[in-house]
Protein backbone atom coordinates (compact mmCIF):
# COMPACT_ATOMS: atom_id res chain seq x y z
CA UNK A 1 0.00 0.00 0.00
CA UNK A 2 1.56 3.34 -0.93
CA UNK A 3 1.11 6.08 1.91
CA UNK A 4 -0.03 9.34 0.12
CA UNK A 5 1.04 12.83 1.34
CA UNK A 6 -0.31 15.24 3.98
CA UNK A 7 -1.56 18.23 3.35
CA UNK A 8 -2.83 21.17 5.18
CA UNK A 9 -3.08 24.74 5.66
CA UNK A 10 -0.78 26.64 8.60
CA UNK A 11 0.70 30.17 8.59
CA UNK A 12 -1.01 31.03 5.70
CA UNK A 13 1.04 28.30 4.22
CA UNK A 14 0.11 24.83 2.53
CA UNK A 15 1.94 22.41 4.71
CA UNK A 16 3.39 18.83 2.81
CA UNK A 17 4.11 15.88 4.76
CA UNK A 18 5.05 12.85 2.67
CA UNK A 19 4.64 9.17 3.38
CA UNK A 20 2.24 10.19 6.73
CA UNK A 21 1.30 6.38 7.66
CA UNK A 22 -2.10 5.78 7.65
CA UNK A 23 -2.53 4.59 11.12
CA UNK A 24 -0.47 7.74 12.64
CA UNK A 25 -3.05 10.26 14.62
CA UNK A 26 -2.78 14.49 14.23
CA UNK A 27 -0.75 14.51 17.79
CA UNK A 28 1.74 12.16 16.69
CA UNK A 29 2.61 14.56 13.33
CA UNK A 30 2.45 17.60 15.51
CA UNK A 31 4.33 16.38 17.81
CA UNK A 32 6.91 14.29 16.51
CA UNK A 33 7.05 15.34 13.01
CA UNK A 34 6.65 19.19 13.22
CA UNK A 35 8.12 19.38 16.71
CA UNK A 36 4.92 21.08 18.16
CA UNK A 37 4.78 20.54 21.76
CA UNK A 38 2.80 22.99 23.01
CA UNK A 39 -0.19 20.35 22.29
CA UNK A 40 -0.07 17.79 24.99
CA UNK A 41 -1.40 14.22 25.25
CA UNK A 42 -2.96 13.90 28.57
CA UNK A 43 -5.96 10.65 28.09
CA UNK A 44 -5.16 9.76 24.37
CA UNK A 45 -9.12 8.77 23.97
CA UNK A 46 -10.35 12.62 23.19
CA UNK A 47 -11.92 12.54 27.20
CA UNK A 48 -9.77 15.61 28.66
CA UNK A 49 -9.15 18.18 25.79
CA UNK A 50 -4.75 18.84 26.56
CA UNK A 51 -4.72 18.02 23.01
CA UNK A 52 -6.95 19.58 21.34
CA UNK A 53 -6.73 22.00 18.04
CA UNK A 54 -8.72 24.12 15.46
CA UNK A 55 -9.57 22.88 11.93
CA UNK A 56 -10.84 25.33 9.49
CA UNK A 57 -13.03 24.37 6.42
CA UNK A 58 -14.35 26.73 3.45
CA UNK A 59 -18.16 26.99 4.33
CA UNK A 60 -19.21 29.56 1.33
CA UNK A 61 -17.16 32.92 1.68
CA UNK A 62 -16.13 32.35 5.49
CA UNK A 63 -14.40 29.34 7.26
CA UNK A 64 -15.85 27.38 9.83
CA UNK A 65 -13.82 27.12 12.55
CA UNK A 66 -13.74 23.41 14.89
CA UNK A 67 -11.93 22.53 18.04
CA UNK A 68 -11.26 18.54 17.52
CA UNK A 69 -9.26 16.36 19.63
CA UNK A 70 -5.95 15.44 17.69
CA UNK A 71 -5.53 12.55 19.98
CA UNK A 72 -8.00 10.52 18.55
CA UNK A 73 -7.91 12.15 14.94
CA UNK A 74 -6.25 10.27 12.14
CA UNK A 75 -3.91 12.11 10.34
CA UNK A 76 -5.21 12.13 7.39
CA UNK A 77 -8.67 12.72 7.94
CA UNK A 78 -7.40 17.11 7.98
CA UNK A 79 -5.90 16.64 4.41
CA UNK A 80 -7.51 19.59 2.39
CA UNK A 81 -8.38 21.74 6.10
CA UNK A 82 -6.97 24.72 7.62
CA UNK A 83 -5.19 23.59 10.95
CA UNK A 84 -4.56 26.01 14.34
CA UNK A 85 -2.62 24.92 17.02
CA UNK A 86 -1.13 26.77 19.93
CA UNK A 87 2.14 27.82 18.24
CA UNK A 88 0.25 29.55 15.83
CA UNK A 89 -1.92 32.13 17.74
CA UNK A 90 0.34 35.00 19.17
CA UNK A 91 1.52 37.69 16.84
CA UNK A 92 5.00 37.87 14.87
CA UNK A 93 6.01 40.62 17.71
CA UNK A 94 5.64 38.26 20.23
CA UNK A 95 2.27 39.51 21.51
CA UNK A 96 -0.39 37.04 22.95
CA UNK A 97 -3.80 36.07 21.39
CA UNK A 98 -6.66 37.42 23.06
CA UNK A 99 -7.51 34.22 24.35
CA UNK A 100 -4.19 33.52 25.60
CA UNK A 101 -4.03 36.88 27.62
CA UNK A 102 -7.46 36.75 28.75
CA UNK A 103 -6.35 33.69 29.96
CA UNK A 104 -2.99 35.42 31.92
CA UNK A 105 -5.40 38.31 33.04
CA UNK A 106 -7.57 36.02 34.65
CA UNK A 107 -5.35 33.88 36.80
CA UNK A 108 -6.56 30.80 34.42
CA UNK A 109 -3.43 28.35 34.36
CA UNK A 110 -2.02 27.19 37.12
CA UNK A 111 0.30 23.90 36.30
CA UNK A 112 -0.29 24.85 32.81
CA UNK A 113 -0.86 21.31 31.17
CA UNK A 114 -3.85 21.57 30.49
CA UNK A 115 -4.25 25.19 29.53
CA UNK A 116 -3.11 25.02 25.47
CA UNK A 117 -6.13 22.67 24.91
CA UNK A 118 -8.06 25.68 26.63
CA UNK A 119 -6.71 28.07 24.61
CA UNK A 120 -7.50 26.31 21.37
CA UNK A 121 -10.81 25.80 22.46
CA UNK A 122 -10.60 29.22 22.81
CA UNK A 123 -9.67 30.06 19.72
CA UNK A 124 -12.73 28.43 18.22
CA UNK A 125 -15.23 30.29 20.42
CA UNK A 126 -13.40 33.90 19.22
CA UNK A 127 -13.32 32.88 15.90
CA UNK A 128 -17.04 31.64 15.69
CA UNK A 129 -18.45 34.67 17.58
CA UNK A 130 -17.04 36.54 15.03
CA UNK A 131 -16.86 39.85 17.39
CA UNK A 132 -20.07 39.21 19.17
CA UNK A 133 -20.19 39.24 22.98
CA UNK A 134 -20.14 35.44 24.72
CA UNK A 135 -22.71 34.65 27.17
CA UNK A 136 -21.36 32.40 30.43
CA UNK A 137 -24.07 29.46 28.52
CA UNK A 138 -21.85 30.12 25.13
CA UNK A 139 -18.54 29.80 27.24
CA UNK A 140 -19.37 26.68 29.51
CA UNK A 141 -20.53 24.95 26.05
CA UNK A 142 -17.19 25.67 24.22
CA UNK A 143 -15.34 24.26 27.36
CA UNK A 144 -17.37 21.27 27.63
CA UNK A 145 -14.47 18.95 26.05
CA UNK A 146 -11.83 20.48 28.25
CA UNK A 147 -10.88 19.53 31.94
CA UNK A 148 -8.91 20.82 34.47
CA UNK A 149 -7.35 19.22 37.88
CA UNK A 150 -6.00 22.38 39.69
CA UNK A 151 -6.71 26.16 38.21
CA UNK A 152 -10.99 25.67 38.74
CA UNK A 153 -12.99 26.51 35.95
CA UNK A 154 -14.32 29.86 37.47
CA UNK A 155 -11.23 32.23 36.30
CA UNK A 156 -11.04 29.86 32.86
CA UNK A 157 -14.94 30.71 32.11
CA UNK A 158 -14.49 34.53 32.75
CA UNK A 159 -11.24 34.45 30.44
CA UNK A 160 -13.73 33.30 27.78
CA UNK A 161 -15.85 36.24 28.43
CA UNK A 162 -13.47 38.69 28.63
CA UNK A 163 -11.41 38.24 25.44
CA UNK A 164 -13.72 39.90 23.45
CA UNK A 165 -13.38 43.12 25.41
CA UNK A 166 -9.07 42.77 24.22
CA UNK A 167 -7.82 44.33 20.49
CA UNK A 168 -9.20 42.29 17.98
CA UNK A 169 -6.77 39.34 16.26
CA UNK A 170 -8.74 37.71 13.54
CA UNK A 171 -7.44 35.44 11.35
CA UNK A 172 -6.88 36.74 7.35
CA UNK A 173 -9.38 34.29 5.71
CA UNK A 174 -9.28 34.98 2.21
CA UNK A 175 -6.14 33.78 2.41
CA UNK A 176 -6.90 30.51 4.33
CA UNK A 177 -9.96 30.08 1.42
CA UNK A 178 -7.42 30.74 -0.82
CA UNK A 179 -4.57 28.18 0.36
CA UNK A 180 -7.81 25.78 0.96
CA UNK A 181 -9.13 26.03 -2.69
CA UNK A 182 -5.17 25.20 -3.55
CA UNK A 183 -5.66 22.38 -1.88
CA UNK A 184 -8.99 21.04 -3.65
CA UNK A 185 -6.64 20.59 -7.05
CA UNK A 186 -4.62 17.81 -5.39
CA UNK A 187 -5.66 14.26 -5.50
CA UNK A 188 -6.90 12.77 -2.84
CA UNK A 189 -6.09 9.05 -2.28
CA UNK A 190 -8.38 6.92 -5.08
CA UNK A 191 -5.66 5.99 -6.24
CA UNK A 192 -6.30 1.31 -5.98
CA UNK A 193 -3.17 1.15 -3.84
CA UNK A 194 -3.55 3.94 -1.21
CA UNK A 195 -3.48 3.16 2.08
CA UNK A 196 -5.81 6.40 2.99
CA UNK A 197 -8.49 6.72 0.57
CA UNK A 198 -10.86 9.92 0.90
CA UNK A 199 -13.58 9.58 -1.91
CA UNK A 200 -15.75 12.94 -2.50
CA UNK A 201 -18.91 11.21 -4.20
CA UNK A 202 -21.01 8.79 -3.20
CA UNK A 203 -20.47 6.95 -6.43
CA UNK A 204 -16.36 7.45 -5.71
CA UNK A 205 -17.39 5.76 -1.94
CA UNK A 206 -19.47 2.60 -3.08
CA UNK A 207 -16.82 1.62 -5.65
CA UNK A 208 -13.90 1.97 -3.48
CA UNK A 209 -15.45 0.16 -0.43
CA UNK A 210 -16.86 -2.52 -2.89
CA UNK A 211 -13.07 -2.99 -3.99
CA UNK A 212 -11.93 -3.25 -0.91
CA UNK A 213 -14.36 -4.28 1.96
CA UNK A 214 -11.61 -5.38 4.42
CA UNK A 215 -10.60 -1.35 4.45
CA UNK A 216 -11.73 0.17 7.74
CA UNK A 217 -14.50 2.67 7.63
CA UNK A 218 -13.98 6.22 9.65
CA UNK A 219 -16.17 8.71 10.07
CA UNK A 220 -14.44 11.21 12.51
CA UNK A 221 -12.29 8.55 14.21
CA UNK A 222 -13.99 9.58 17.53
CA UNK A 223 -13.76 5.20 18.57
CA UNK A 224 -12.02 4.00 16.13
CA UNK A 225 -8.82 6.59 17.47
CA UNK A 226 -9.05 4.73 20.52
CA UNK A 227 -8.47 1.57 18.60
CA UNK A 228 -5.36 2.75 17.52
CA UNK A 229 -4.32 4.76 21.09
CA UNK A 230 -5.61 2.22 23.50
CA UNK A 231 -5.84 -1.44 21.88
CA UNK A 232 -2.62 -0.38 19.14
CA UNK A 233 -4.51 -1.98 16.46
CA UNK A 234 -2.85 -1.12 12.91
CA UNK A 235 -5.18 -1.15 9.58
CA UNK A 236 -4.19 -1.73 6.25
CA UNK A 237 -6.38 -0.02 4.48
CA UNK A 238 -8.80 2.99 6.09
CA UNK A 239 -11.93 4.70 3.85
CA UNK A 240 -12.59 7.73 4.96
CA UNK A 241 -16.49 8.95 4.63
CA UNK A 242 -16.32 12.52 5.84
CA UNK A 243 -15.78 14.29 2.12
CA UNK A 244 -18.37 12.78 0.68
CA UNK A 245 -20.48 15.91 -0.70
CA UNK A 246 -23.62 13.68 -0.95
CA UNK A 247 -23.55 12.39 2.44
CA UNK A 248 -22.51 15.77 4.72
CA UNK A 249 -25.33 16.90 3.85
CA UNK A 250 -29.01 17.49 6.59
CA UNK A 251 -31.86 17.29 3.78
CA UNK A 252 -35.45 18.61 4.98
CA UNK A 253 -38.68 16.51 3.82
CA UNK A 254 -42.08 16.82 4.73
CA UNK A 255 -42.63 13.86 6.93
CA UNK A 256 -38.88 13.41 7.81
CA UNK A 257 -35.11 14.60 8.13
CA UNK A 258 -32.73 12.79 6.49
CA UNK A 259 -29.16 13.00 8.04
CA UNK A 260 -25.85 11.77 5.79
CA UNK A 261 -23.43 9.56 7.43
CA UNK A 262 -20.80 12.18 6.99
CA UNK A 263 -22.70 14.88 9.24
CA UNK A 264 -21.13 15.71 12.44
CA UNK A 265 -22.97 15.59 15.65
CA UNK A 266 -22.74 18.95 15.87
CA UNK A 267 -24.50 19.64 12.46
CA UNK A 268 -26.70 16.21 13.22
CA UNK A 269 -27.76 17.68 16.64
CA UNK A 270 -28.71 21.09 15.41
CA UNK A 271 -30.93 19.67 12.81
CA UNK A 272 -32.87 17.33 15.22
CA UNK A 273 -33.05 20.22 18.11
CA UNK A 274 -34.29 22.76 15.51
CA UNK A 275 -37.39 19.61 15.18
CA UNK A 276 -37.53 18.85 18.66
CA UNK A 277 -36.41 22.20 20.86
CA UNK A 278 -36.82 19.79 24.59
CA UNK A 279 -33.46 17.61 23.57
CA UNK A 280 -31.49 20.58 23.19
CA UNK A 281 -29.51 19.99 26.81
CA UNK A 282 -29.21 16.04 26.14
CA UNK A 283 -27.71 17.49 22.94
CA UNK A 284 -25.15 19.46 24.83
CA UNK A 285 -24.62 16.36 26.98
CA UNK A 286 -23.02 14.24 24.11
CA UNK A 287 -19.65 13.70 25.12
CA UNK A 288 -17.77 17.30 24.49
CA UNK A 289 -17.92 20.02 21.70
CA UNK A 290 -14.64 18.12 19.94
CA UNK A 291 -16.03 15.09 19.75
CA UNK A 292 -19.41 16.11 18.47
CA UNK A 293 -17.29 18.30 16.10
CA UNK A 294 -15.42 15.23 14.79
CA UNK A 295 -17.45 12.50 15.61
CA UNK A 296 -20.60 12.30 12.64
CA UNK A 297 -24.43 10.44 13.58
CA UNK A 298 -23.80 7.75 11.25
CA UNK A 299 -20.48 6.85 12.37
CA UNK A 300 -21.73 6.59 16.06
CA UNK A 301 -25.16 4.36 14.50
CA UNK A 302 -23.06 2.22 12.96
CA UNK A 303 -20.51 1.79 15.54
CA UNK A 304 -23.59 0.27 17.57
CA UNK A 305 -21.55 0.73 20.92
CA UNK A 306 -23.79 0.07 23.62
CA UNK A 307 -22.93 3.53 25.53
CA UNK A 308 -23.61 5.30 22.06
CA UNK A 309 -26.34 7.86 23.24
CA UNK A 310 -28.06 8.74 19.85
CA UNK A 311 -29.51 5.09 19.03
CA UNK A 312 -31.43 5.18 22.42
CA UNK A 313 -33.00 8.20 20.95
CA UNK A 314 -33.31 7.42 16.93
CA UNK A 315 -34.79 4.31 18.33
CA UNK A 316 -37.67 5.92 20.10
CA UNK A 317 -38.23 8.80 17.75
CA UNK A 318 -39.01 5.97 15.06
CA UNK A 319 -35.58 6.64 13.06
CA UNK A 320 -34.42 4.49 10.00
CA UNK A 321 -31.45 3.68 8.19
CA UNK A 322 -30.35 3.41 4.23
CA UNK A 323 -27.69 1.16 3.31
CA UNK A 324 -26.02 1.32 0.15
CA UNK A 325 -23.43 -0.77 -1.54
CA UNK A 326 -22.28 -0.81 -5.26
CA UNK A 327 -24.50 -1.92 -8.17
CA UNK A 328 -23.34 -2.97 -12.19
CA UNK A 329 -25.51 -0.17 -13.20
CA UNK A 330 -27.02 1.87 -10.22
CA UNK A 331 -25.96 2.22 -6.16
CA UNK A 332 -28.66 -0.67 -4.76
CA UNK A 333 -30.17 0.50 -1.05
CA UNK A 334 -32.22 -1.08 1.54
CA UNK A 335 -33.36 0.92 4.22
CA UNK A 336 -34.61 -0.91 7.92
CA UNK A 337 -35.46 0.00 11.12
CA UNK A 338 -32.72 1.46 13.39
CA UNK A 339 -32.84 -1.51 16.19
CA UNK A 340 -33.03 -3.79 12.92
CA UNK A 341 -29.82 -3.10 12.37
CA UNK A 342 -28.11 -4.66 15.20
CA UNK A 343 -27.55 -8.29 15.62
CA UNK A 344 -25.53 -8.63 19.30
CA UNK A 345 -22.87 -6.41 21.21
CA UNK A 346 -20.98 -4.12 18.27
CA UNK A 347 -22.55 -6.40 15.65
CA UNK A 348 -25.05 -5.51 13.09
CA UNK A 349 -26.24 -7.17 9.69
CA UNK A 350 -24.26 -4.86 7.27
CA UNK A 351 -22.70 -6.46 4.31
CA UNK A 352 -18.75 -6.02 4.19
CA UNK A 353 -19.28 -4.37 0.86
CA UNK A 354 -22.07 -2.19 2.00
CA UNK A 355 -22.13 1.44 4.02
CA UNK A 356 -24.27 3.18 5.83
CA UNK A 357 -25.71 5.86 4.33
CA UNK A 358 -27.84 7.93 6.03
CA UNK A 359 -29.96 8.42 9.11
CA UNK A 360 -33.79 9.21 8.54
CA UNK A 361 -35.70 10.75 11.63
CA UNK A 362 -39.21 11.15 11.15
CA UNK A 363 -40.23 14.66 12.49
CA UNK A 364 -42.19 15.78 15.84
CA UNK A 365 -46.34 15.76 14.98
CA UNK A 366 -48.50 17.52 17.39
CA UNK A 367 -49.76 14.43 19.04
CA UNK A 368 -45.79 13.75 19.71
CA UNK A 369 -44.74 13.76 23.56
CA UNK A 370 -40.91 13.01 23.70
CA UNK A 371 -37.99 13.02 26.53
CA UNK A 372 -34.84 11.53 26.67
CA UNK A 373 -33.01 11.04 30.09
CA UNK A 374 -29.36 10.65 30.75
CA UNK A 375 -27.49 10.05 34.15
CA UNK A 376 -23.89 9.95 34.15
CA UNK A 377 -20.58 11.19 36.69
CA UNK A 378 -20.07 14.43 34.96
CA UNK A 379 -22.99 16.47 33.42
CA UNK A 380 -20.72 16.47 30.14
CA UNK A 381 -17.95 15.10 28.14
CA UNK A 382 -18.95 11.21 29.97
CA UNK A 383 -20.42 8.68 28.69
CA UNK A 384 -23.85 7.40 30.19
CA UNK A 385 -25.17 4.99 33.34
CA UNK A 386 -28.27 5.19 32.23
CA UNK A 387 -29.81 6.71 28.64
CA UNK A 388 -33.62 6.27 28.49
CA UNK A 389 -35.25 8.05 25.67
CA UNK A 390 -39.45 8.13 25.44
CA UNK A 391 -41.83 9.23 22.68
CA UNK A 392 -45.24 8.82 23.21
CA UNK A 393 -48.33 9.83 20.77
CA UNK A 394 -51.13 10.76 23.01
CA UNK A 395 -54.87 11.46 22.10
CA UNK A 396 -57.78 12.69 24.03
CA UNK A 397 -55.40 12.35 27.05
CA UNK A 398 -54.53 8.56 26.15
CA UNK A 399 -51.85 7.16 24.64
CA UNK A 400 -52.30 5.70 21.18
CA UNK A 401 -48.75 4.86 20.45
CA UNK A 402 -45.26 4.03 22.82
CA UNK A 403 -41.84 3.89 21.91
CA UNK A 404 -39.08 3.63 24.21
CA UNK A 405 -35.19 3.35 22.89
CA UNK A 406 -32.33 2.45 26.13
CA UNK A 407 -28.76 1.40 26.45
CA UNK A 408 -27.92 -1.64 28.05
CA UNK A 409 -24.30 -1.25 28.41
CA UNK A 410 -23.44 -5.00 27.60
CA UNK A 411 -25.31 -5.71 24.36
CA UNK A 412 -27.29 -3.83 21.28
CA UNK A 413 -29.02 -0.72 21.81
CA UNK A 414 -33.11 -1.95 21.46
CA UNK A 415 -36.37 -0.67 21.66
CA UNK A 416 -38.11 -1.50 25.19
CA UNK A 417 -41.30 -3.80 24.02
CA UNK A 418 -42.33 -5.27 27.82
CA UNK A 419 -43.32 -1.26 28.75
CA UNK A 420 -45.91 -1.02 25.52
CA UNK A 421 -48.68 -2.67 26.48
CA UNK A 422 -48.87 -1.23 29.77
CA UNK A 423 -49.13 2.19 28.25
CA UNK A 424 -51.00 1.52 25.52
CA UNK A 425 -54.82 0.29 26.23
CA UNK A 426 -55.43 -1.26 23.13
CA UNK A 427 -52.27 -2.94 22.96
CA UNK A 428 -53.08 -6.66 24.45
CA UNK A 429 -50.76 -9.39 23.69
CA UNK A 430 -49.83 -12.67 25.48
CA UNK A 431 -47.24 -11.12 27.49
CA UNK A 432 -49.72 -8.42 29.28
CA UNK A 433 -52.51 -11.14 29.87
CA UNK A 434 -50.00 -13.09 31.39
CA UNK A 435 -48.78 -9.58 33.79
CA UNK A 436 -52.30 -8.69 34.55
CA UNK A 437 -52.97 -12.02 36.22
CA UNK A 438 -49.91 -11.89 38.16
CA UNK A 439 -50.02 -8.35 39.52
CA UNK A 440 -52.79 -6.47 40.99
CA UNK A 441 -54.73 -3.85 38.76
CA UNK A 442 -53.98 -1.04 40.82
CA UNK A 443 -50.21 -2.23 40.65
CA UNK A 444 -49.63 -3.01 36.85
CA UNK A 445 -48.81 -0.08 35.43
CA UNK A 446 -46.15 0.54 38.07
CA UNK A 447 -44.18 -2.52 37.99
CA UNK A 448 -44.23 -3.06 34.42
CA UNK A 449 -42.50 0.66 33.72
CA UNK A 450 -40.64 -0.13 36.86
CA UNK A 451 -41.91 2.79 38.97
CA UNK A 452 -43.10 3.30 42.14
CA UNK A 453 -46.69 2.76 42.81
CA UNK A 454 -47.50 6.33 43.55
CA UNK A 455 -46.69 6.91 39.75
CA UNK A 456 -49.90 4.58 38.79
CA UNK A 457 -52.64 5.70 36.70
CA UNK A 458 -51.17 9.25 36.21
CA UNK A 459 -51.59 10.95 33.11
CA UNK A 460 -48.69 10.03 30.74
CA UNK A 461 -48.30 13.75 30.66
CA UNK A 462 -47.32 13.74 33.75
CA UNK A 463 -44.97 10.78 34.07
CA UNK A 464 -43.16 12.74 31.09
CA UNK A 465 -42.73 15.68 33.28
CA UNK A 466 -41.74 14.32 36.17
CA UNK A 467 -42.79 15.31 39.57
CA UNK A 468 -41.69 17.90 41.71
CA UNK A 469 -39.12 15.71 44.38
CA UNK A 470 -38.99 13.05 42.43
CA UNK A 471 -35.94 14.51 40.07
CA UNK A 472 -37.11 12.98 36.75
CA UNK A 473 -36.68 16.84 35.06
CA UNK A 474 -34.24 18.06 37.13
CA UNK A 475 -30.43 17.95 35.92
CA UNK A 476 -28.01 15.85 36.82
CA UNK A 477 -25.46 17.27 39.23
CA UNK A 478 -23.29 19.57 37.98
CA UNK A 479 -19.85 18.25 36.89
CA UNK A 480 -16.33 20.01 37.21
CA UNK A 481 -17.63 22.46 33.88
CA UNK A 482 -20.51 23.75 35.90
Amino acid sequence: MNNKPLRFVRRGEVVTLPDVDPNRTLLEVLREDLHCTGTKEGCGEGDCGACTVVVGEADGDRVKYSAINSCIRLAHSVDGMALWTVEDLAAPDGSLHPAQQALVDCHGSQCGFCTPGFVMSLFGLYQSAQGEPISREQAQAALSGNLCRCTGYRPILDAAQAMQALPRADVNEAEVLLNLELLTQHPRGLEPASAYMTPTTLAELLALRARHPQAQIVAGCTDVGLWVTKQHRQFDQVLDVTRVAELRRVEDYPHHIAIGSAVTLTDAFAALVADRPQMAEFAHRFAGLPVRNSGTLGGNVANGSPIGDSMPLLIALGASVVLMRHGKKNPLHRELALEDLYTGYRQNVMAQDEVLAWVKVPKATPAERSRVYKISKRFEDDISAVCLAINLHITDGAVVHASIGAHPRTRAPDRIRTARPALEPGHRGPRHRRAARRVQPDQRHARLQHLPPRHAGQPAATLLAGEPGHGADRPAPAGPHR
